[in-house]
């Protein structure tokens, strides 16, 4: 009975295709844009996760400015020193390395090429708190960063942009930044695209005090990097940090700090959580879709139960149970909306993909939420074809034949 019930319903189907394409459209909507944003939010949240833990493992990123976001202070709250460097490292426990960090936006000159792209001033200790590994060459030697010496390591996108050779053999050869060359020392290991689109590679870096003299003309440090031992506890060393750069910058008991000192695991953990809310109010928003393609079925199986009235009538009036023909039109909505999720889940990995893509995130197929998207659809095929179903069994036969 279940599969006579099924051929029917399949075959009410092929008779009007316009018809039920339309009415399960809501359903394909629906189940497509719940899928998709999804996927879309847990690759995103994939992508945040990988770029931070690329950062460095246990790190604290310390940047002045008494908040985060627009109109934080940053640009009148001072900058740190390299003194402030040595003091975290020397004074505070359960500290790993500490690298300072200062950028600015250049344009490097080689073998008659050019490229835009950033210089960060740094130490040694940098290639540690950030997770760098270097590919061919060597880091800063201690005394070229005492003395400032234009030497450089660059990463694999500046590498394929101004030199046609392998990573060994780019060494020793010389880079152009503005007023003086440096030598190449290192290559660095290629971190690939970020979260945000953001090009790792694409970043040269040269001894602190090189930086601070020849490039931005100041012994400012814009960002302390922080990497903590592994067992220390995260809040003993924040406290300790920020009690000692308190005490550095002279500020009184009442004042507001006006510096951050981020813990870049806990940065990690709040934009999961803002992806993951965003992803649910959105696919809440895509789910109105499913209900309305209910509604949409109902509408049509009431329209198929009045244009198929006589047929009921003659099904009753030769011995058809009222069950038998509320499960036939039960199992006519249920292949609507199970088709319409069919569709949708279809239509959702074209479109998962496509934005993985353009947005630069991981694509991973999620199979539950693909089956429970599937198992939802037919769901609401039960729902809203429940009462159709039962209004066409109920059918009085000899009113039934007496139809036109």
């Amino acid at each position: 009975m279940l599969w006579n019930s099924l051929l029917l319903a399949l075959r009410e189907i092929r008779r009007h295709l316009l018809r039920s394409f339309l009415t399960i459209l809501g359903i394909v909507i629906g189940v497509s844009a719940v899928i998709t944003m999804v996927t879309l939010g847990k690759g995103a949240t994939q992508a945040v996760q990988s770029e931070i833990t690329s950062l460095g493992t246990n790190l604290l990123m310390v940047r002045p400015g008494q908040r985060l976001g627009p109109g934080s202070g940053g640009a009148g709250a001072p900058s740190f020193t390299v003194e402030d460097v040595a003091a975290i490292r020397g004074q505070i426990g359960g500290v790993a390395a500490v690298a300072p960090e200062v950028r600015s936006g250049v344009t490097v000159v080689a073998n008659g090429r050019n490229w835009a792209t950033s210089v960060t001033g740094t130490s040694s200790d940098y290639f540690f708190t950030n997770n760098w590994r270097i590919a061919a060459g060597r880091g800063f030697e201690e005394a070229e960063e005492r003395a400032g010496a234009a030497v450089c390591l660059i990463g694999e996108t500046v590498r394929r942009e101004l030199f046609a050779a392998d990573a060994a053999q780019v060494l020793g050869q010389r880079l152009r930044i503005r007023q003086f060359s440096c030598e190449v020392a290192g290559v660095l290991a290629s971190k690939g695209q970020g979260a945000m689109g953001n090009d790792q590679d694409d970043v040269v870096l040269m001894p602190l005090a090189t930086v601070q003299r020849r490039v931005t003309g100041s012994t400012r440090v814009q960002t302390i990097l922080v990497s903590m031992a592994e067992g220390s506890d995260a809040e003993r060393v924040k406290a300790g940090i920020r009690d000692l750069l308190r005490e550095r910058r002279k500020l009184a008991a009442g004042e507001e700090d006006n510096f951050n000192v981020l813990d870049t695991a806990q940065l990690a953990q709040t934009f999961s959580s803002t992806t993951r809310v965003m992803t649910m109010l959105l696919s809440a928003v895509a789910a109105v879709s499913l209900l309305v393609g209910g509604i949409g079925i109902m509408n049509i199986m009431l329209v198929s139960v009045t244009e198929r009235t006589r047929e009921i009538g003659v099904r009753l009036a030769i011995g058809a149970l009222e069950a038998e023909v509320l499960l036939q039109f039960l199992i006519e909505a249920v292949a609507l909306a199970a088709l319409g999720g069919v569709i949708g889940i279809v239509l959702a990995a074209v479109f998962s993909v496509t934005g993985a893509r353009l947005m630069g995130v991981p694509y991973t197929f999620d199979v539950p939420i693909n089956v429970l998207a599937f198992v939802f659809s037919a769901g609401i095929g039960v729902l809203f074809g429940y009462f159709p179903a039962r209004r066409a069994a109920r059918l009085d036969p000899i009113e039934a034949l007496r139809h036109e």
